[in-house]
């Protein structure tokens, strides 16, 4: 059996809590038996629940947090109430302190990435931190980043997400050079702003080891799947992610009423429907929930906050693959091959 990986959880965060983090945490670890967990939030709230998962239960501590950060507070005052004594904060404080390997919550996005900034510090090198997230594509699955940490970017960060990406797909998709594009108005060298194009000679002119570099990409290629990672900043990437989100469900309610128009649309329907719940599949979002936190000086998950126990065991999942198979170390030895990195040394 390997080595157990160790997984903070903030039991309180989310739209539903305890009733998503508990049973969340009990599907990932019938994955993975060699998670053991930490959570933190009331432990009034957390043992009722608990003790319904008896495997769970074997292999978590409970430790009491007296407060829980609001979905709709803003992030310095949770910094500011939450700091030492709220559920969020103490699940991040344990990576820091070497407690966990990694922490999940579906709280509030913008607290979290405060208080991960202010308690696990940025990694040498990196200046601003990026959101990762999992998209589906035509050919499986990508990774897009940033999707919401920072607004704006220069070049230098835009070549760390890249990097900070590939380090990412490796583990995830397990490929030893991963193929990296700019999220662009055009795939022609000379469109997009002067930022971009100026990413783009740097990595074209890096010729990484670890990274193969495929110029711009548009928007259309995200659902393609044209490259392993696509990367943008922060303002463009939450505004493509919330638009994917947005027609996947508009797709979905055309499709329930289509079949339920006619009698002979629900006849089709039933003739059809392991096509459409292949499709349904193929479309849950909870299935590729859990956004990763890079450039922090640890492992932070971030699950979406409305979902169920099936996406947060999702989001767990990647802590676990985070974890395991090391993404700070390849993110260091990745960095350190970077231009910028070797120009400071």
């Amino acid at each position: 059996m390997s080595k157990p990986v160790r997984i903070s959880l903030d039991a309180m965060g989310g739209d539903h809590g305890v009733s998503v983090v508990v049973p969340g945490a009990a599907l990932a670890l019938e994955r993975h038996p060699q998670l053991r967990f930490l959570m933190f939030g009331d432990r009034a709230a957390i043992e009722p629940i608990l003790k319904d998962h008896p495997a769970l239960q074997a292999v978590t501590e409970i430790r009491h947090a007296e407060l829980a950060i609001a979905m709709d507070e803003k992030p310095a005052q949770a910094v500011r109430l939450g700091r030492g004594k709220s559920s969020m904060w103490r699940a991040v404080q344990a990576v820091r302190d070497g407690e966990a390997d990694a922490a999940v919550s579906a709280g509030n996005t913008g607290a979290l990435m405060a208080m991960s900034k202010i308690c696990l510090k940025m990694m040498a090198h990196v200046e601003r931190p990026a959101i990762a997230a999992m998209w589906p594509t035509l050919r499986g699955e990508s990774i897009v980043l940033d999707v919401g940490a920072t607004i704006g970017a220069d070049a230098e960060h835009l070549v760390d997400m890249a990097i900070m990406g590939a380090a990412m797909a490796r583990i995830v998709f397990d490929i030893k050079r991963p193929t990296v594009g700019l999220l662009n108005v055009g795939t022609e060298e000379i469109k997009g702003i002067e930022t971009v194009k100026e990413a783009a000679r740097i990595l074209r002119e890096s010729e990484f080891e670890y990274l193969e570099y495929r110029g711009f990409v548009e928007g259309d290629d995200l659902g393609r799947g044209t490259v392993d990672v696509v990367v943008t900043e922060g303002f463009t990437g939450n505004i493509a992610l919330k638009t994917a989100e947005g027609t996947a469900k508009q797709i979905a309610e055309y499709l329930r009423a289509a079949m339920s128009r006619t009698w002979m649309a629900r006849i089709g329907y039933l003739l059809a429907r392991q096509a459409f719940d292949s499709l349904r599949d193929k479309m849950d979002p909870r299935k590729v929930n859990g956004g990763v936190f890079l450039g922090l000086d640890g492992i932070v998950i971030k699950s979406h906050g409305g979902t169920d126990a099936l996406g947060f065991a999702s989001a767990i999942d990647i802590a676990y693959d985070m974890a395991h198979y090391d993404l700070m170390r390849t993110i260091r030895d990745m960095l350190e091959q970077s231009p910028a990195d070797q120009a400071s040394a």
